[in-house]
């Protein structure tokens, strides 16, 4: 009978299995609870390079990790070093988080002091009920930490946990705007690249794994039951939870990077190579290495990884990160590999939300559009367009039309009739929404790089001056094009992520690229968050929900479902959607109003130009406009004074 990967107890003690291909010889290394090793026991290697030991006496709580004997040559693509502490790549908790130091990839420098120990645990399982969070609603994107480090209201010692963000304030800032699922950005145990303590930097975000289940003493210092109860509290108030991973590389690196886990395991069959150059890592992600996730191991790795978090902790569903590796094999991306298949396969996981980030820099690397249903993804196309619309750039009146209507031109391939768009004008990477009409370029000085990482592009303006001013009629410019973008976003059809803070215009000074600040740089500060924007958010949110065409996302049929109209109430021309600097666009919309049940006309009117612009209501049947405020509906009218750089939201009976 084959092991099971990881630590299996029993009554008596408990089951040790691990991988290596190619090591001569693994032992479990056993350590106190003050981290010193009280045994290193020799394993045997089984079928499938199984290497496994039964230990008795072993209870919940023994600390434990690897050594594996073999040969260390590097240009042959072989790191075994039995001085190396190894990480199980199956360990669902540690001892303390990582610490970069360069003696984790010096050859023959023991590492027992540096590396965490991973514990024994024996995990709740409990019956997860359906997600929560469907398509079509509103994701909060959180990083943990620097969204709850300087909340008034948590206490001191939560504070940067898990467990802060089941406290009732926080809860009700989620409610307040309507938020239908948070989505963590990475909870797992994570390790600095080696290029930041020189500069006094630390990884704040945690997009550098190293164990895919264990998630990081620092966020979570209850382990996966303060991840769990979180989850739990958060479902009781109808908010879903979304966890963002990386199985697409480890924080192991390039070749000069640190030998943590997989790479002292089994370096040639779990991280990928370029043919016939085992010594050459493949770096498709960016950052120095490739898992190789069409290896059998690791896409077992990845399923149960999933599965552990969905029956453990209730998780509603996942983000991945440079997804298309994910779906990668040696001859480029499948999007019907075994890997994702079996990822949509498996019984505990065929319900769950899967969302993509559909590319990485690898050939062929852009894949939107081209995940398997009922994957989400994220849509850059349709944040480049709607940024662009509200900068003012020619010919993005439809574009613009297209990201409203679910970006059909993307995700209408193969016959799909429904889109599978996550919409967002702002993410983690890159300007915060805020800075986005503040900074025209990038200020990265503090990551200690000159400047030079970052996107340089960001279709960014910054209304008269860059960066933070005093200048109140900037100030009131700014507000009012955050007002209109958020006002966009939330009239789009698909599903819409919008990032912690950016509805209180959350600044991180121009830094786009502000992973390595885990500072007041990244932190919210709730103290300066703009009440009047984020009520502005409340008020847009609300109507996406109380609307039902705006959480739809089938595509329009054009049979009266949609109607795009120019300011004088008529249908749009071809001259006036091929007019470079055309300023306005009209969507009206056939809903029902979930408030009374009954069917409603909505109309949504955009004007990008720095004048009031009057928009002509198609009124053939006599019924009576009402715009819709913050304060509710407000008096007939017949014609719409839509304020400039603004959106005006409509009703007709």
């Amino acid at each position: 009978m084959p092991f099971a990967s990881g630590v299996t107890l029993t009554a008596t003690g408990a089951t040790f299995v691990v991988r290596s291909s190619e090591a001569t010889k693994l032992h479990l290394c056993l350590f106190d609870q003050t981290g010193r090793e009280t045994d290193r026991l020799p394993m045997t290697r089984g079928e499938d390079d199984l290497h496994h030991l039964f230990v008795e006496g072993i209870a919940p709580g023994a600390r434990y990790g690897y050594r594996a004997e073999g040969t260390y040559a590097p240009d042959d693509g072989l790191w075994f070093d039995p001085a190396k502490l190894l990480i199980d790549p199956y360990a669902t908790e540690l001892d303390r988080p990582f610490r970069y130091d360069p003696l984790l990839s010096k050859f023959g420098a023991d590492t027992q002091h540096l590396v965490p120990r991973a514990i024994v645990t024996r995990d709740v399982a409990i019956k997860p009920a359906a997600p929560v969070f469907r398509p079509g609603g509103f994701i909060y994107e959180v990083a943990v930490r620097p969204f709850t480090m300087l909340h008034p209201d948590v206490p001191e010692a939560q504070r940067g946990t898990i467990a802060a963000l089941a406290h009732p304030s926080v809860i009700a800032h989620l409610k307040r705007i309507g938020v239908d699922a948070i989505e963590l950005m990475p909870i797992t145990a994570w390790i600095d690249e080696r290029h930041l303590p020189p500069l006094g930097l630390t990884n704040g975000w945690g997009y550098n794994p190293v164990a895919f289940m264990a998630l990081d003493p620092r966020l979570a210092p209850g382990g996966i039951a303060e991840l769990r109860d979180t989850v739990a509290k958060l479902h009781e108030e109808g908010i879903g939870v979304i966890l963002d991973l990386i199985f697409n590389h480890t924080g192991e690196s390039d070749r000069f990077g640190p030998t943590l886990s997989m790479r002292g395991l089994d370096n040639r069959s779990l991280l990928r190579h370029v043919p016939g150059q085992p010594g050459t890592l493949v770096n498709d992600t960016g950052t120095g290495n490739t898992v190789a996730c069409d290896h059998p191991y690791v896409r077992q790795l990845i399923v149960d990884t999933l599965r552990h978090f969905v029956l453990h902790a209730g998780i509603d569903g996942f983000r991945f990160d440079l997804a298309p590796i994910i779906g990668r094999t040696a001859s480029g991306f499948e999007a019907h590999g075994e890997t994702l298949k079996a990822m949509l396969d498996d019984e505990v996981l065929r319900d769950r939300i899967m969302i993509a980030e559909p590319w990485d820099i690898g050939p062929g690397g852009y894949q939107l559009g081209n995940f398997p249903a009922p994957f989400l993804e994220w849509n850059d196309r349709a944040r480049d367009d709607l940024r662009c619309y509200w900068r003012g750039d020619h010919y993005k009146t439809g574009p613009l039309a297209s990201a409203l209507a679910g970006s059909s031109d993307i995700f209408a391939r193969n016959n799909a009739t429904a889109t599978r768009s996550v919409n967002f004008l702002a993410a983690h990477d890159g300007f915060t929404l805020h800075d986005l009409v503040s900074y025209a370029g990038k200020h990265n000085e503090a990551n200690g790089e000159e400047n030079r990482d970052g996107h340089n592009e960001n279709h960014s303006w910054n209304n008269g001056t860059e960066g933070e001013t005093d200048d109140p009629a900037i100030i009131a410019r700014r507000r009012a094009d955050l007002k209109a973008l958020i006002s966009t976003l939330f009239a789009t059809r698909g599903t819409v992520m919008l990032t912690a803070g950016d509805e209180g215009g959350r600044s991180q000074r121009g830094n786009n690229n502000a992973y390595c600040q885990d500072n007041e740089i990244t932190w919210v500060d709730w103290a300066s968050l703009d009440d009047e924007l984020i009520a502005h958010t409340a008020f847009v949110s609300s109507l996406r929900k109380r609307f039902d065409a705006f959480q739809a996302f089938s595509f329009f049929t054009g049979e009266g479902d949609v109607e795009w109209i120019s300011t004088a109430g008529e249908k749009m021309t071809v001259s006036e959607w091929e007019t470079p600097d055309f300023a306005t666009l009209g969507m009206i919309l056939s809903t029902s109003d979930n408030e009374n049940g009954k069917p409603v006309r909505l109309a949504v009117l955009f004007n990008r130009s720095h004048d009031q612009q009057t928009f002509a209501l198609p009124s053939a049947d006599g019924a009576s406009w009402h715009s819709i405020t913050s304060g509710g509906f407000e008096k007939t009218i017949v014609k719409a004074d839509v304020a400039p750089r603004s959106v005006a939201f409509l009703i007709k009976d």
